[in-house]
């Protein structure tokens, strides 16, 4: 091993979600012979978190098939599970993290993976109230959404589209809220921002974007005569949706206060450079949705919480960490899907510039491609409809200085190499 001798060197990972059970697994395949101590607050084993509002939400996943790491692949590969145990404080001089227990953890390099949690509902959380980021999360919604009956969402991002659509399918009257009119345009621009907010119509998701929310309370009589309480979402309009189950999911916060004290820089995530080492700190290294690294190639320090980034900064530290003297760069194009209804979503590079190219499969249906430029010319990033072929153009494009007019040109010579096949087929 490099710099330490694998009797002294322990990795302990503040973190059990997909970042920091990905790092550990990556620790192992990139050689590293040490200790590896994986610290979760979750007392379930790891999981992964994309399905919580989709799969396993409705069903069509067990908990099992979600899950990580089992006890019996951690401890073939090793890796020593601390879970219902979070860390609370972490001395940097010292090298030791402190759990809630009041165990105390050694360590010689520490990796930061405690990502984020749901920004809680500013108006009270009375039963029939949910965030969604947990597996105790996603089992309490799920519970009371086979119940059936009313769904209000607040939140038009990610997580409420996709609640909406398990919901919607599940055969609830879904009401979706946001007060901003185009909850997407942020990310995909107005005119794509407004086709996703359509598809919530097209669903029969009934949808008031642009309109806040004032207050939720609860119908106490109702909730005796039907073992539910009656919820009231009350509107900045003056409209008052009624409610069995409300879904709030308004962003998220960095689960960062542990650090309080530690001398590590937080500044909407943990600052790292390039090798996402913690500036002024190199014995440790953050991961996943807490990582506020500087990506060269933007020139610019990221925070992203994407699914993707995780793992694949995951592989990046574990050879950073078992490799000090010849550190990796981690410099991804950024990639996130997101499954709505019978869309499969897929966002790489940079969108929501206000320079758009739009390419559409007139033979399939809902398969759609948009291109972005940043400066008008050059392409910098795309959303993609049901169309994995264009996606992999896309994302091989991103960086290598295509201007968006010649990545049109290569994604309609796909549609025409297509369109022949299709052609062929039908003559045989």
């Amino acid at each position: 091993m490099s710099g330490l001798e694998s009797a002294e060197a322990q990795v302990v990972i503040v973190g059990a979600s997909v970042a920091g059970s990905k790092t550990a697994q990556a620790l192992r395949t990139a050689g590293y012979e040490g200790t590896i101590i994986l610290v979760g607050a979750d007392t379930d084993l790891p999981y992964d978190k994309p399905p919580l509002s989709k799969q396993v939400l409705s069903g069509a996943m067990t908990e099992t098939e979600n899950g990580l790491l089992s006890r019996e692949t951690a401890a073939q590969a090793g890796i020593v599970l601390k879970l219902g145990a979070p860390a609370v404080g972490v001395d940097t001089a010292a090298r030791v993290v402190t759990l809630a227990d009041g165990e105390t953890v050694p360590y010689t390099t520490l990796v930061v993976a405690t990502g984020v949690r749901a920004r809680p509902s500013p108006w009270g959380q009375p039963a029939g109230v949910h965030l969604l980021r947990t597996l105790d999360d996603a089992r309490a919604l799920r519970t009371d959404l086979l119940a059936g009956g009313r769904l209000v969402v607040i939140g038009g991002g990610f997580i409420g589209s996709e609640v909406s659509a398990t919901a919607s399918k599940l055969g609830m009257k879904v009401q979706i809220v946001d007060p901003v009119p185009v909850p997407m345009a942020r990310i995909l621009g107005d005119e794509t921002g407004g086709v996703m907010s359509a598809l919530h119509t097209r669903y029969g998701v009934e949808t008031f974007f642009g309109t806040g929310v004032t207050d939720i309370t609860v119908d106490e009589p109702n909730a005796a005569a039907t073992g539910r309480p009656t919820l009231s979402v009350h509107l900045d309009s003056g409209e008052v949706l009624t409610a069995d189950t409300v879904v709030v999911g308004i962003g998220t916060i960095t689960n960062h206060e542990w650090l309080d004290g530690s001398g590590i820089l937080v500044e909407n995530g943990v600052v790292c450079d390039q090798f996402c080492r913690a500036v002024g700190n190199p014995d440790v290294y953050a991961v996943g949705d807490i990582a506020r690294w500087l990506h060269t190639r933007h020139n610019a320090l990221v925070r992203t919480e994407h699914w993707t980034t995780a793992v694949e900064q995951a592989q990046c530290v574990a050879h950073n960490v078992t490799h000090p003297d010849d550190p990796r760069e981690f410099a991804p194009v950024e990639y996130v899907w997101s499954d709505q209804y019978e869309w499969k979503v897929q966002i790489t590079g940079r969108t929501g510039a206000l320079t758009q190219l739009t390419l559409a499969d007139d033979s399939v249906p809902d398969r759609i491609a948009v291109l972005y430029s940043e400066d008008g010319t050059h392409y910098s990033g795309a959303m993609t409809v049901n169309w994995p072929k264009a996606l992999m153009a896309c994302r091989r494009a991103v960086g290598t200085g295509v201007t968006i007019t010649e990545l049109g040109e290569t994604l309609t010579a796909l549609l025409k190499k297509s369109s022949e096949k299709t052609a062929a087929a039908v003559r045989l």
